[in-house]
């Protein structure tokens, strides 16, 4: 049969393209990547609408071989082929790439909005299909290589013993000269950045500073951290505000959870201040550790966003951080955890969870004065405080608040004036007297299970409405006064609202 089918077919014949083709788009916006970084593979696809096999003489780039665009052509990668053929009534793909050096042009505020053209054929049946980019200088930062190749790995004092111990981690300690980060260049961080002992990393208003796959900043011992954003009069710009994210700047990436490590304050570490920011799509936001009974808070931080951490938005461990306008929503375990003990005061806080990737075992908000070893064994330490003022603790699971205590070590905590999610049907928690509700030196002027009216809160957008529970809670201006402008710089002194920020109407 297949001799017969063989000695009966028809060769295909193939004629010259007409200038017919058509496109899935008329142009490939390729979005922003960093100077020499490569983007993510995009492609177009071309269509034979005709009855005719056809074949296109010549496909190329208009910039030929210069061009920074790469091109794969049925599997076949260049940036000129001939004879290009296509079966009648079908299509093909092609995938485009593209790496740029942004040192090779005058850039215009360090951004150069770089274009080219894919052509199909010439002369009067010539086809374009434009092809556009946005490049962004940046700093760089990483870790150096030995001449085997081998990448710098962090090395300090894990155990404060004057003993300097190899952590393992790829990255090194930034230099004097790159203990400023300003708003100039966006920075981009392979490895982790790490502060070295009695140094400060500033981060000016408006500095943007990008993280590749499991990397970070360290902060470790008698170091510090200043993130010294501002408010932005227009919320639509943000320019004054410390952005951390991935260094994908697609669309596709603009939201998913888990890109790189984590902002981590190591042991020792002291003083560390984060104002105006948002940190989004880390595996821990922030992971502070230890240290909980400093005169002053190990970390305090103040009017910022914390969104799509794949493990936890803030985890504390023995630590001790004060938090005021403060929003942390879609975590894979929990918003805010503080565990093994430490020292906590959120006001006018918003710790949501509506993660939806995946199930998560823990809260939006998880508290114990305990951890469990490798070997099982449990051991505890002092929950000094954990004190929640006028805070919002909601989220897409119930209950959306755990205290968890062993004996052996203190256990003090206290919700004045929030609003919580936490239902009970099954009375699990009953007789556990931290859930009693009704004893006021725990919760004190706290409502339960009433809806806050979030505008959006799987797209992080938790302003309240006007139909929240949390507006004009009776009982909290002594914390308001405290904090008297809410995360948009309004002021809630005369009628507060709970959470970080004060109602408004919702536009239809």
């Amino acid at each position: 049969m297949l001799i017969f089918w063989s000695s009966c077919r028809k060769d295909f014949e193939f004629q010259p393209s007409q200038g017919a083709l058509t496109f899935s788009k008329d142009t490939v916006y390729l979005d922003t990547v960093f100077t020499n970084i490569g983007s993510s593979t995009y492609n177009l696809k071309v269509y034979n609408r005709s009855n005719t096999d056809i074949s296109i003489p010549t496909l190329r780039l208009s910039q030929g071989q210069a061009s920074n665009y790469r091109l794969n052509v049925d599997g076949v990668a260049g940036k000129e082929f001939q004879n290009v053929e296509i079966l009648a009534k079908d299509s093909m793909y092609i995938f485009i790439e593209t790496t740029f050096d942004i040192q090779n042009v005058v850039a215009s505020k360090n951004q150069f909005l770089y274009t080219d053209a894919i052509e199909f054929d010439s002369g009067s049946h010539l086809q374009k299909v434009e092809l556009v980019t946005l490049v962004k200088d940046a700093v760089f930062i990483y870790p150096n290589k030995d001449s085997q190749g081998i990448v710098e790995t962090l090395s300090f004092d894990v155990d404060d013993d004057g003993v300097i111990d190899s952590t393992n981690i790829q990255g090194r300690f930034l230099s004097d000269a790159e203990l400023t980060f300003t708003k100039d260049k966006p920075y981009v961080i392979y490895g982790y950045a790490a502060v070295g002992e009695n140094k400060t990393l500033t981060i000016n208003a408006g500095a943007r500073v990008h993280f590749h796959s499991n990397s970070g900043l360290l902060i470790t011992n008698n170091a510090s951290l200043k993130v010294n954003g501002k408010f932005s009069p227009n919320q639509t710009t943000l320019d004054n505000e410390v952005i951390f994210e991935s260094d994908r700047l697609e669309p596709l990436f603009e939201n998913i959870p888990g890109q790189w490590g984590t902002i981590w304050l190591f042991q020792g570490s002291k003083e560390n201040n984060i104002n105006f920011a948002t940190i989004k799509n880390a595996t821990i936001g922030i992971l502070a550790e230890n240290d909980p009974n400093t005169s002053i808070p190990k970390l305090t931080i103040k009017n910022s966003k914390i969104y799509n951490s794949s493990n936890f938005g803030i985890l504390g461990r023995a630590t001790s951080i004060t938090a005021e306008n403060v929003v942390i929503n879609n975590a894979g375990q929990s918003s805010f955890a503080g565990i093994y003990g430490g020292n906590y005061n959120f006001t006018h806080c918003t710790l949501a969870n509506y993660w939806s990737s995946s199930f998560r075992q823990f809260p939006a908000l998880y508290i114990s004065n305990y951890q469990v070893l490798e070997d099982n064994k449990v051991v505890t330490n002092a929950l000094t405080a954990a004190n929640f003022n006028n805070c919002i603790i909601y989220g897409n699971d119930n209950p959306e608040m755990l205290v968890e205590q062993e004996e052996g070590a203190a256990f003090n905590f206290k919700f004045n004036n929030c609003l919580i999610k936490f239902d009970d049907p099954n009375n699990r928690f009953g007789a556990d007297p931290n859930y009693d509700f009704s004893n006021s030196a725990l919760y004190d002027n706290v409502i339960f299970n009433k809806d806050p009216d979030f505008e959006a809160p799987f797209k992080n957008k938790l302003m309240i409405g006007d139909d929240s529970a949390a507006i004009n809670v009776i009982g909290n201006n002594i914390y308001s006064n405290r904090v008297p402008l809410d995360l948009l710089n309004i002021s809630r002194t005369a009628s507060p609202d709970l959470g970080a920020y004060q109602h408004v109407t919702f536009k239809e």
